[in-house]
């Protein structure tokens, strides 16, 4: 059915080339539940601009023909943001131990593909390919079960990430700030960190 696609994997200053396509598709993608994220280009193309000073950050993403259809980013997290790094510094944790897993985003026709596998199996060969790191988390955010607009059909990502080995940590949770959709504000959201161990290559 999808016989354009191609991949693209690039590393620190590698990925300023594909900043514009990366930042469309999160306004596209994180527009729905339970992001619903009413996001700017010009927003995007500054926040993004982190990976593209840290030169072990990487980004994977899928391509249909010239349209960036899904991507996936990862970072240190020593080179993360203070309010990503704060609940593991409180915590305890070695932050330099520690690879941060960003978006992970495809458009919803490419979903059932295997491109989610595919995201994680990448990131996390990435990061355990400096042999230093332990550890790699990512965040999500959570909403009211009773929240007005979410979907009768929607259906959380919890048990595709428990299989890929995360587990879900309720002490380590940050706040981060967005408008909603139709809101020119932002609001602060609870973000709760998913982790697991990353084991060495067998």
């Amino acid at each position: 059915m999808f016989t354009n696609l191609t991949f693209v994997a690039k590393c620190g200053p590698e990925i300023a080339s594909v900043i514009e396509d990366l930042g469309k598709l999160r306004i596209a993608v994180f527009r729905d539940y339970p992001y619903l994220y009413e996001g700017t280009l010009d927003y995007e193309k500054e926040y993004l601009q982190i990976y593209t000073k840290v030169p072990r950050s990487f980004l994977f993403a899928v391509y249909d023909g010239t349209e960036m259809v899904g991507a996936t980013t990862c970072i240190p997290l020593a080179d993360e943001t203070a309010d990503v790094r704060l609940p593991f510094e409180k915590a305890g944790f070695d932050i330099n131990a520690i690879f941060y897993f960003g978006e992970s985003i495809l458009v919803p026709t490419y979903r059932g593909l295997g491109l989610g596998h595919r995201f994680f199996d990448e990131r996390e060969a990435h990061a355990r390919s400096f042999g230093t790191y332990k550890m790699t988390c990512f965040c999500a955010v959570e909403r009211a079960e009773d929240h007005p607009s979410k979907p009768q059909s929607y259906r959380p990502n919890d048990i595709f990430w428990t299989k890929r080995g995360y587990q879900k940590e309720p002490t380590l949770q940050s706040t981060f700030e967005w408008p909603d959709i139709g809101q020119t504000q932002s609001t602060p959201k609870k973000m709760v960190y998913w982790c697991r161990p990353l084991h060495p290559r067998p």
